[in-house]
């Protein structure tokens, strides 16, 4: 459990950058002051929707929202509300799947090992009872008819069933060994033959087919043993790292797989595939389509948003003394994070080490500035020119987007310009890199705080004669 930091020792273990998901750290940490300032009631409306489906029809949602903005705690909070109706299976794109080479047919499989596995487990945890062999079998034959392509370390066999410690011969006991073997071809995707790929690929309908069947029946025995549904929270979509190329597959150009599958679904997504002319292909209605917005710090006149702020303070409060900062300090570090609160506790933290290394006893002005730098260089960074962001030129090539567009597509938004929030490429780049911050669940956008100083360094933003630039932290 996470423990609040009282001297500056403790302070990296309490500012851990991992989502609230033990409940006792939930319990401890979490404040509802963020989700009060933000608007849009997110958690609510997806909490709704699962409550009106359950026993009824299958609820899908996607989730989107910056790296950092809280996402996965907030997932946390919606577990805590439904928890009477589901049992949660919770899924992570980056630690299950390979992160560049996954394919659709890996979700699946992924969810029907899980809900096999956690219905077999003793309540509360689960049903108590494995499923039926019968739906076990439908698994086992979608395998065996692709046997002679299998290399020999994925091929289904006894020994595999042995070699996952368990036994007997019974179909349980061979589909245990062949869930550990598929496990690990799933982490591992990169090394599969492109052959036994496109295979699996043609065959999605039959996969989808005997998923559904299993998910039908694991709910059926979860029902009967605990009142409750299985609810699938599948995460990290929208992570570094994760190929946009393998992701865009899976929600648009196989949509229908998920679309098709007959469970309770919430995905999270990368907000530029939210937001991209590929949108209207999402397995899902636009009314389930949910974005998590960013906390404000300044309103749309670039004056500081106190309520915003007030409510960054709380969390951090709640992981650490306040007294462990020199008068003003801790309100220059939550004006830089612009509402970000991976890029708070980094910052904090990294200040933090900065004041312990020189023997002080509490975070100071250089302290702070020196860690405002580091993430304000950081930022810089993200806005060159990469492979991720391209867009279509006259001659119909792909070209990097230039930094010159994006500086004008900033600058229009920071003077308010109401057409630079129309879709286009540069403004998915911008918010893929954070630089561009969406709020309040109105649909506006603006510019991060220390893209505004980059910004002024470029002489694209005029200082003022006197005062700080409005919207920056200089």
């Amino acid at each position: 459990m996470l423990q609040r930091a009282e001297t500056l020792e403790d302070l990296y273990k309490a500012l851990s950058p991992q989502p609230l998901i033990d409940p006792a750290d939930f319990a401890a940490f979490y404040r509802q002051e963020i989700n009060a300032v933000r608007g849009g009631q997110v958690v609510e409306r997806m909490s709704l929707g699962l409550k009106r489906a359950h026993g009824i029809l299958p609820y899908k949602a996607l989730l989107m929202g910056h790296a950092g903005v809280g996402k996965s705690t907030e997932l946390t909070r919606l577990t805590r509300e439904v928890e009477d109706k589901y049992r949660v299976i919770r899924l992570s794109a980056s630690e299950s799947l390979d992160p560049i080479s996954f394919q659709p047919f890996d979700v699946v499989l992924l969810m029907m090992i899980e809900v096999a596995r956690r219905t077999a487990e003793n309540k509360p945890a689960g049903a108590g009872r494995r499923p039926d062999d019968a739906y076990l079998k439908d698994i086992e034959d979608w395998f065996a008819s692709e046997k002679d392509m299998v290399s020999s370390r994925t091929e289904t066999t006894a020994q595999a069933a042995a070699g996952a410690g368990v036994a007997g011969d019974t179909l349980w006991a061979k589909l245990t060994g062949l869930f550990a073997n598929i496990k690990g071809e799933i982490k591992y995707a990169s090394v599969r033959d492109r052959q036994k790929v496109n295979y699996r690929l043609s065959r999605l309908d039959e996969l989808i087919g005997a998923a559904n069947r299993l998910l039908v029946h694991c709910n059926d025995l979860l029902r009967a043993a605990t009142g409750h549904e299985w609810l699938f929270i599948f995460e990290d979509f929208d992570k570094a790292g994760i190929s946009p190329k393998q992701t865009e597959d899976l929600f648009v150009t196989y949509a229908n797989a998920i679309r098709e599958l007959d469970a309770q679904l919430l995905f999270t997504i990368p907000i530029t595939l939210g937001y991209s002319p590929r949108a209207g292909s999402l397995p899902v209605a636009q009314s389930a389509l949910f974005v998590l917005p960013d906390t404000m710090v300044f309103d749309r006149e670039h004056r500081p948003y106190e309520p915003g702020r007030a409510a960054i303070r709380a969390v951090l409060e709640a992981r650490m003394r306040p007294e462990l900062f020199a008068a003003g300090e801790m309100e220059r570090l939550i004006e830089a994070s612009g509402g970000n609160l991976r890029n708070l506790f980094a910052m904090t933290a990294s200040a933090g080490d900065t004041a312990l290394l020189r023997g002080g006893q509490r975070i100071e002005a250089d302290d702070v500035s020196g860690a405002i730098r580091q993430l304000r260089t950081d930022y810089e960074r993200q806005l060159g020119e990469s492979q991720y962001d391209q867009e279509t030129g006259a001659d119909g090539k792909a070209r990097p987007i230039a930094y010159e567009a994006k500086a004008e597509r900033m600058l229009r938004i920071y003077e308010g310009d109401p057409e630079a929030k129309i879709p286009a490429p540069v403004l998915y780049s911008l918010l893929r890199s954070r630089a561009v911050q969406e709020f309040n669940g109105e649909r506006w956008f603006g510019v991060h705080p220390l893209v505004v100083d980059l910004l002024v360094r470029q002489n694209r933003i005029a200082r003022p004669d006197s005062g700080r630039v409005p919207g920056g932290t200089e």
